[in-house]
């Protein structure tokens, strides 16, 4: 099969949208050409010819000559329209807004068939890892148990700073901030948020089910204090937000993104820094790691050409595991261990605790590891952030 001319057109020109311009240009090899740039801010400078600068959305959507569109911008609510606009319009759409992709799966799968047009989002998932080409690819069978990963690279940066260095949170975060790996605002990160979007599109990939935001319990680490790091030491562990997709008993699957008490047994435990790891687990093949920068201008622009590379091939996700297996429905009923840490002396009341392992209560902090159900501790979401409780998974393997 020959690969065809591939007209662009680009929504967004900050980090990503800059990085897919530059690795474009160390890639002459590739049947592809920049034909507009849509931007918003009028008066910023920016590395590339006027001549391809608009600030008309229809200047790429009405475009007849464009026949691809790269959406990169940050605005989710944007991006569903520019990308609604594009598809129907017949072009093929690479997009990296995983909130975007997250909160309307169902309808971007019904607009594929409706129009179709192609869209691709591997950049959305882990940067430069080609997690859900492969999960589309060489997992397409019902032999997956499990996702596990390392998915947000600077809350990963954060986290190796304090345990590495010492660095307290806040230095780590400014460290982070400087760099490039945070935004100003890191809710988005340090908070879960971005794992959780992330892991929902690697469930529908990895097992054909969708779920919805709402249904799944996500927390950071923006209340963890070098207490927690040193507990970790001591047990000859390290903290990572991960983000884990896995088949119940009942073959259900159950999700969930925490900071989890890590051993050296596992592949995760040496991904560090602003790197993600992404561990795939099967029953024939047991456990495989992919690993690679997670963040960044060029690796997150690198994965967006290599999407746009397969468009010029025609390549389109086929959604296996929905059309040739019946996808396993989602479920909060499973127990975990989890480890509590907390101030005032009243929160082990407000936990949903099923029973009890360990507790310590000092002059300036206490904890609590117990086991509750996955779905107690999603009702008690509120609660714990209004507290301030620092919330891991003490086992991250525990169903």
């Amino acid at each position: 099969m020959t690969n065809k001319q591939l007209n662009i057109g680009i929504f967004g020109f900050g980090n990503v949208g800059q990085g897919l311009y530059e690795v474009l240009q160390k890639s002459p090899s590739t049947k592809a050409s920049i034909k507009k740039v849509v931007v918003r801010q009028k008066n910023k400078a920016r590395s590339i010819s006027q001549d391809l600068v608009s600030f008309n959305p229809d200047d790429i959507l009405q475009n007849a000559e464009i026949n691809t569109v790269a959406e990169l911008i940050d605005n989710a609510d944007d991006a569903l329209k520019i990308v609604t606009q594009a598809l129907k319009a017949g072009k093929n759409v690479v997009s990296g807004n995983k909130k975007m992709i997250a909160e309307n799966l169902t309808n971007l799968l019904e607009l594929q068939v409706e129009t179709g047009s192609s869209l691709l989002y591997d950049a959305s998932a882990c940067g430069s890892i080609p997690v859900i080409r492969n999960l589309e690819e060489y997992y397409d069978n019902d032999l997956l148990k499990g996702i596990t990963g390392i998915l947000n690279g600077s809350s990963n940066y954060i986290l190796t700073q304090m345990h590495r260095h010492n660095a307290s949170y806040n230095n780590a975060l400014k460290e982070a901030q400087e760099k490039g790996f945070a935004e100003s605002d890191p809710t988005f990160d340090v908070d879960g948020y971005d794992a959780m979007y992330k892991l929902i599109i690697l469930a529908l990939h990895g097992f054909g089910t969708i779920v919805k935001p709402e249904d799944i319990f996500f927390t950071g680490i923006s209340n963890i204090q070098a207490c927690d790091i040193q507990l970790a030491r001591e047990k000859g562990k390290k903290i990572k937000l991960i983000a884990r997709a896995f088949k119940t008993e009942n073959v259900k699957i159950a999700l969930l993104v925490a900071p989890a008490f890590v051993g050296p047994e596992s592949y995760i435990y040496n991904v560090d820094e602003e790197f993600n790891g992404v561990i795939i687990e099967g029953e024939a093949y047991d456990e495989q790691l992919m690993f690679g920068k997670g963040a960044g201008s060029h690796p997150t622009g690198s994965a967006v050409l290599s999407d746009i590379t397969a468009m010029s091939y025609n390549y389109k996700y086929e959604y296996k595991k929905r059309k040739f297996f019946t996808p396993p429905t989602q479920t909060n009923d499973v127990s975990i261990k989890v480890y509590f840490r907390y101030q005032q002396a009243n929160v082990p009341d407000l936990l949903p605790l099923q029973s009890i392992e360990e507790q310590y209560s000092g002059p300036n902090y206490q904890y609590t590891v117990g086991t509750v159900k996955l779905a107690d501790l999603l009702n008690t979401k509120d609660i714990l952030r209004k507290f301030e409780v620092f919330t891991a998974l003490h086992d991250y393997k525990s169903k």
